[in-house]
């Protein structure tokens, strides 16, 4: 078989057997993240969030219409799973251009699709496999140009035609973004993120500005650059595995003896040095926090590219040397192909199960229990992405609940908001132009007071919390707990505790364990939020109480402490501060008069649940305390049982 046949086919092979792969681990249901945003856009052919991505918009979007799945969740997952698949063929196309077609070409593309992170976001709607495979074509293009068979080609290719054919190429990698000011000219989905329809909005949305240009967030908070650096080499080690990285390094050993080696070798190692410098300094999240570590290890994708591009071909000019040395050169290119089925069956295997996201509908039924609780007629005010991106997806993807009004938070801090959604909110009242937290005095802006003054005529949401930043709904408003929600109603309402909390109790029907996901996924933080909706009505009424005195007090205890049992008896295991809740709600209820209550049983209730707590949170800074209050509740156990002995 001839080089350039064997070549098509190992390439083929290799993007057939990643597609085998990533097909049935695609998730079924809407993840977390930004997946939910990407998918709105697509379906209402709007803009998304900044620079836009709008090849991956127009080209799920076609997907939709061309394979509609069983979900439009589906689709384009499956979309994503095809480009991540065209990455790995790509890596290992190059790999056979530099060095020959054999195993350092498979495993190339191989390590590439099944190490974690590549696996992970490769399988859902995300624009990171899009990415990868452009990554991969520009090292295949540089491959091809630096294997021209004859120098004249080389010289055909940086003559003037040549370059300026390149740039003109290079400039027609900005057509796609053309979608934007029309998609924001026409106006017709019912949620875009700008206004492009002018130069100075057009390069907002393409320069971030709104996030911080050149950043991953709008924070003044830095991180050590050395410190992002190292987290990335240890994603290497852990994700790419030792003997990848070993190889990667003899392909710059091996490079150092051969000028033609050496130029692309060091192309790529120039590439993924300046590439991940360049973001180690502009990455600007927390990565001691988990979720936020998960947001930046995404950008580490396109540098591991090269990393397996290097091991491929670290792996091929082993093979060269070995045979050139020792001959025997069947039995070394056995063993290589051992090493790269080996390498690549042993990623798969400890990477499946918690790649394969097929079954995993965790985000999707948190969206769903949310947007199925909440009143006919309701406007949700959403912040952040969790409620934000999956209760759109649902609502204007899959046309759910389409008497809700969905308003984003922080979109409405924006002057284009208002201005270019409002033709498709007609049921919400905005008075003015923007919300400014800070300065709601500004003219044409208002304050969440103001606004939610206006819409008063339909119950108004929050989820999840409201923007600290202005506080003028307490003049005028109070927000009752609705599972992670929270309901705004003028202050002059009537609240009925008891009947709220019955109201309330049996918010949503979630069966799933507590503590049962990694603490950096989206599921972990949609699980939290579930188990922690539970119990907010116990909460706000023992806070309620706080601040009563007399028999309205004694009475709002009574009722958190109820509810406070009911919810924690129901559960074999449960979050740690529903022992502590508990134990400080029985302890009240005592000190307030008990109501009918044995003393006995509240005093042995709240030292039961505070020990409990301790046990569970042994570094809580207020161990000391519960510790003394532990103490003084078993005196007084002791003490009621001196009386009724006496």
């Amino acid at each position: 078989m001839s080089s350039d046949k064997l070549t098509w086919t190992l390439t083929g092979a290799t993007v057939a057997g990643v597609l085998a792969v990533y097909v049935p681990c695609a998730p079924r249901t809407v993840p977390g993240g930004d997946s939910g945003e990407l998918l709105t856009a697509a379906c209402e052919l709007g803009v998304a969030h900044p620079p836009g991505y709008p090849l991956f918009t127009m080209l799920s979007s076609l997907m939709l219409s061309l394979l509609p799945l069983s979900s439009p969740t589906h689709s384009i997952n499956v979309l994503c799973a095809v480009f991540g698949a065209g990455a790995s063929g790509a890596l290992c196309f190059t790999v056979c251009r530099v060095s020959g077609p054999g195993p350092g070409a498979v495993l190339a593309g191989g390590v590439f699709a099944v190490s974690r992170l590549v696996w992970q976001w490769s399988v859902m709607a995300e624009v990171f496999s899009l990415n990868n495979l452009f990554v991969g074509i520009l090292f295949t293009l540089s491959a091809c140009f630096h294997c021209a068979e004859s120098v004249h080609q080389k010289k055909k290719g940086l003559s003037f035609y040549g370059l300026l054919s390149l740039g003109t190429c290079f400039l027609a990698g900005f057509v796609p973004y053309i979608y934007l000011p029309i998609s924001s000219y026409l106006n017709r989905a019912r949620w875009s993120w700008g206004d492009q329809t002018s130069l100075s909005g057009l390069l907002t949305h393409l320069l971030r500005a709104e996030y911080g240009t050149f950043s991953l967030a709008k924070t003044e908070e830095s991180v050590d650059f050395m410190k992002m650096l190292q987290a990335q080499w240890n994603h290497c080690v852990n994700d790419l595995s030792t003997p990848v990285l070993l190889l990667a390094v003899l392909s710059v050993l091996f490079s150092l003896r051969n000028r033609g080696r050496f130029i692309f070798v060091w192309l790529i190692l120039i590439m993924v040095s300046i590439y991940s410098m360049f973001f180690a300094w502009r990455a600007n999240l927390d990565i001691e926090k988990p979720l936020l570590l998960g947001v930046v290890e995404r950008f580490w994708l396109q540098a591991d590219a090269g990393v397996c591009v290097l091991a491929g071909l670290g792996l091929s000019w082993t093979l060269c040397w070995l045979d050139g040395r020792l001959g025997w050169g069947v039995l070394w290119n056995t063993g290589a192909w051992i090493l790269t089925v080996g390498l690549i069956s042993h990623m798969i295997n400890s990477n499946h199960r918690e790649c394969d996201q097929s079954s995993n509908d965790i985000v999707d039924r948190f969206a769903r229990e949310v947007v199925f609780s909440l009143p006919e007629g309701s406007l949700v005010l959403t912040r952040g992405d969790l409620p934000g991106n999956t209760l759109r997806y649902l609502h204007y993807c899959q046309g759910l609940r389409p008497d809700l009004s969905l308003v984003d938070q922080e979109m409405m801090t924006y002057g284009w908001y208002v201005a270019k959604l409002q033709k498709h909110l007609p049921r919400v009242k905005f008075p003015g132009r923007w919300w400014d937290p800070v300065n709601s005095a500004k003219k044409k802006t208002f304050s969440i007071e103001q606004f939610l003054k206006h819409n008063t005529h339909r119950p108004v949401f929050v989820c999840i919390g409201l923007n600290e930043g202005d506080p003028s709904w307490e003049r005028s408003f109070s927000r009752w707990p609705w599972g992670v929600c929270e309901q705004l109603v003028p202050v002059k309402t009537p609240f009925e505790p008891e009947k709220w909390a019955q109201r309330t109790f049996n918010l949503y029907n979630w069966s799933q364990p507590h503590d049962s996901f990694h603490p950096g996924s989206w599921e972990r933080v949609a699980n939290d939020e579930m188990w922690q909706g539970r119990m907010k009505t116990a909460f706000f009424l023992f806070d309620l109480a706080e601040r009563m005195e007399g028999d309205a007090q004694s009475r709002l205890y009574e009722i958190s402490y109820n509810l406070y049992c009911q919810i924690v008896d129901a559960q074999v295991d449960y979050p740690a501060n529903w022992d502590k809740n508990l134990a400080l709600a029985a302890e009240r209820f005592l000190r307030s008069g008990g109501g009918s209550s044995i003393p006995d049983t509240l005093l042995s209730r709240s030292i039961l649940h505070f020990t409990r707590y301790l046990e569970r949170e042994p570094t809580d800074p207020q161990r000391k305390a519960i510790r003394s209050t532990i103490s003084h509740l078993r005196k007084e156990i002791d003490r009621l049982g001196g009386r009724k002995k006496g």
